[in-house]
């Protein structure tokens, strides 16, 4: 067989180095069938990038760009050695036993190609391949994916195959695509997505080819078109697999294990080629109404009839003419009817799934079992072929409504929606007036004292009307109040008034001025001091306490409420702590070696040790005052009204007066303060003989202190024992809870609302005071009160509050 040399001509522009240079060389590069497609790719990408450069033809190429072109065009002298044979294959297609057509599809960033090579089998079972037809391309531009350009060179290979049999007159029994692309394979032999239009077109060309084959994977580094893909030298050309073919083509046993007939999708999901998938799902009714468990949906039985009744309009508008205005799906106002077809629509659905059992029985006429809770209302069954009470009231003028109610089980969402929805209509008032508006609506909710109850006590608006504050179990009393300590040794405070006093007389009149009182308590006594001051000041206080501590001795704690008192008022007014009044008070008490504790603000009832002793004395300076009324009160005359007001209440009786002849003495303050008694006193205990309790004073004073202590522990304290209410436990309030804070200046229904922030539970576990955030006038502010100032609303992690 004779082969020729592959010869062809180079033409040089005079001057080479320019872009008409470049064009007119890589253009006499004359390769129809091509062979040279992996070299002369490689000359086209050199002028394609010479052209993006907009610049004179005849202008000299940039310096590199130079050195590129002159390497490739002086690489091309190497093919004066490259021989190819004239025909396919030695053996003759005429006569042999088949002929298959087999095209390789590659693609890079750089350039798509495709290769197509004849395989034929003699009888004698020969088998060789040759080189039928090449072809390689630049990339488009811009720059596509390489799934892209990969299913590109797949439409190059099917218009190549499309090419050769159209012009080879050799019949091919079959056709063989191969590409190294998973991606590719998987859009062409896909039949259950949809692809975005680039991708669609491409691979509704290569389906419709008329020349079909089969697609199959081969390795990249057997794809003999990776050659043309990614360019080669021409020295290196004849040493590739483009002009031989692949060697697994000739060899049957060693042909690609890892071939198969289908390919899937890789990732349709995050695939941007490929359309979201919609899925199309059909409904099957087996009923002829609504599922009730829609209805839960809803929070007002207004809302759910009028969405009943917006789907039975539709429902009517697309059985009704194309002329109607209502057609198809619209937004319009119900009317009046299809409220209340919607009603019985809900009333049906809702009877037909909690009492199918006792329909079953009436529609075969058979009595209801006793076991039903319906039994006793002998259900008949109306027009609508909804339950109704039965009853004996039938032959009565009243109406259907009146006379047979429809019945609604009481379990049932929908009847929590007719509750709420009546109970709103009567101004949130009690269970009684509710459930006359349900029953005046024709409607019998089986159960109904305990749904309403239980809704009526879930209600949010009913709790901020008519809810109790807040209550726990009283706290143990202080161990200052159960303690032997001398007098004033633990003091509560509190300051009371004001009292109109004469300041000086003038020619006009009088001028007054105004006084209050500091009453002191002490916490195991029971006694009290008072001291009258001239202002809420803190150093009118400063002066009644270093008066205080004179008489009575040095305090080692006091009490007091926070917020009644000049201290609350300088807390509550911000001041700056240093100038602060408060401030000035805390540097006294620290050189005196006392603490100050303070209840929170609005908790008058944690000091009714000392908030009792000022109502006390209250009403004894009431009746002073009212033998005074004729003079005029000067501060001298109630500074002595003060001190006697002191007096009597030091000798009030601590504990009940006992009617016990042999113990004529009555336990009081006064007794541990003067050590007298308005009697003669008893024997003192101790080791005293009888005479020496009337030779030696001392020892007859220390006898009451001791009578006073014996007496105030025997007798006293079992008085304090008991809790005179809030008697048992609740529960604790928390963090999150939603409650109501009180305000004395305010109507209930201005009662702002907040958020427990901080709870504080005492050493017995429980809370009693709290820290509430309240949002007033867009500003956050945190108020410190005590449980009895808040009404609780919601809590979320209350079951009974849900």
């Amino acid at each position: 067989m004779r082969t020729d040399t592959f010869a062809f001509q180079i033409e040089i522009d005079q001057k080479p180095f320019t872009r008409r240079g470049v064009l007119s060389t890589v253009n006499s590069l004359y390769d129809p069938l091509g062979f040279l497609a992996p070299i002369t790719v490689d000359g086209r990408r050199i002028l394609r990038e010479l052209t993006l450069q907009a610049e004179d033809w005849d202008a000299p190429l940039p310096r590199d760009m130079e050195i590129e072109w002159t390497r490739w065009k002086q690489s091309l002298q190497d093919l004066e050695g490259l021989e190819i044979p004239r025909p396919y294959t030695s053996l003759s297609t005429i006569g042999a036993l088949r002929r298959e057509l087999c095209v390789f599809a590659d693609a890079s960033v750089k350039a798509i190609a495709a290769v197509a090579y004849i395989k034929v089998t003699s009888k004698q079972g020969q088998t060789e391949i040759g080189f039928v037809f090449g072809k390689a391309k630049l990339a488009p531009q811009p720059g596509s994916t390489i799934p892209r350009l990969e299913l590109c060179a797949a439409v190059l290979a099917v218009e190549i195959a499309e090419m050769i049999v159209a012009e080879m007159d050799t019949t091919f029994d079959s056709i063989t695509y191969y590409t190294d692309s998973k991606v590719v394979l998987g859009y062409i032999h896909n039949r259950s997505r949809r692809f975005y239009v680039y991708v669609h077109n491409r691979v509704q060309r290569i389906l419709q080819s008329p020349n079909p084959g089969k697609w199959k994977y081969v390795p990249t580094h057997l794809n003999p078109a990776d050659v043309g893909s990614r360019t080669i030298a021409s020295a290196l050309l004849s040493s590739t697999p483009w002009l031989k073919g692949p060697a697994f083509l000739c060899d049957a046993s060693g042909h690609l294990s890892e071939l198969q007939e289908t390919y899937n999708l890789v990732d349709p999901d995050i695939d941007a080629e490929v359309r979201p998938q919609v899925t199309a799902k059909l409904t099957h009714v087996t009923k002829g109404v609504i599922r009730p468990q829609r209805f839960e949906r809803f929070s007002k039985f207004s809302t759910l009839r009028a969405a009943i009744a917006h789907l039975i309009h539709i429902a009517r508008s697309f059985a009704r003419s194309t002329q109607s205005e209502c057609r198809g799906w619209h937004i319009c106002r119900p009317t009046e009817e299809e409220l209340l077809r919607a009603e019985v629509c809900i009333v049906r659905s809702v009877q037909g799934d909690c009492y199918a059992e006792e329909l079953k029985c009436i529609n075969s006429e058979t009595n209801i079992p006793s076991s039903s809770s319906l039994w006793r209302l002998h259900p008949i069954m109306d027009q609508d072929r909804l339950l109704r009470v039965g009853g004996r009231i039938e032959q009565s003028d009243l109406g259907m409504n009146e006379t047979h109610p429809i019945i609604i089980p009481g379990r049932h969402h929908l009847a929590t929606l007719l509750v709420s929805h009546y109970h709103e209509a009567v101004k949130h008032q009690g269970r009684h007036l509710t459930e006359g508006a349900i029953r005046a609506a024709g409607f019998w909710i089986v159960g109904a004292k305990r749904c309403i109850s239980s809704l009526l006590h879930r209600c949010i608006t009913c709790r901020k009307l008519r809810g109790k504050a807040e209550h726990q179990q009283m706290a143990a009393l202080p161990a200052e109040r159960l303690r032997v300590a001398p007098p004033f040794t633990y003091v509560g405070v509190d300051v009371f008034g004001p009292w109109d006093v004469v300041s000086r007389r003038t020619r006009g009149g009088v001028s007054n001025s105004k006084r209050w009182a500091v009453i002191f308590s002490c916490m195991s006594s029971r006694a009290v001091h008072i001291e009258v001051i001239e202002a809420m000041s803190a150093s009118s206080f400063i002066n009644a306490l270093r008066r205080f501590f004179a008489v009575r001795g040095p305090a080692k704690q006091i009490r007091s409420d926070c917020g009644t008192n000049f201290v609350g008022a300088s807390r509550e007014l911000g001041m700056d702590k240093e100038n602060s009044e408060f401030d000035r008070v805390e540097k006294y008490l620290s050189k005196q070696s006392c603490t100050w504790v303070f209840n929170p603000p609005h908790a008058s009832h944690m000091g009714g040790a000392w908030e009792r002793m000022i109502g006390i004395a209250r009403r004894i300076l009431d009746c002073m005052l009212l033998e005074q009324r004729k003079s005029r009160l000067t501060h001298e005359v109630l500074t002595t009204l003060m001190a006697e007001v002191a007096a009597i209440m030091n000798a009030r009786p601590i504990i009940p007066v006992s009617s016990d002849p042999e113990s004529p003495c009555i336990l009081t303050p006064a007794m541990l303060l003067t050590l007298k008694t308005g009697s003669t006193p008893p024997l003192p205990s101790g080791n005293f003989e009888e005479a020496d309790l009337f030779r030696e004073e001392w020892k007859q004073v220390q006898g009451l202190a001791d009578m006073f202590w014996n007496r105030w522990r025997r007798e006293y304290l079992k008085t304090l024992q008991l809790r005179h209410k809030w008697q048992g436990k609740q529960p604790n309030l928390q963090e999150g809870d939603v409650v109501l804070l009180k305000d004395k200046q305010a109507e209930r229904n201005e009662w702002p609302m907040g958020i427990i922030t901080k709870a504080f539970p005492g050493k017995d576990g429980l809370v009693r005071r709290v820290e509430v955030e309240v949002v007033k006038d867009g500003k956050r502010r945190g108020f410190s009160r005590p449980i009895t100032e808040v009404v609780l609303l919601l809590s979320p992690k209350s079951d009974s509050a849900d």
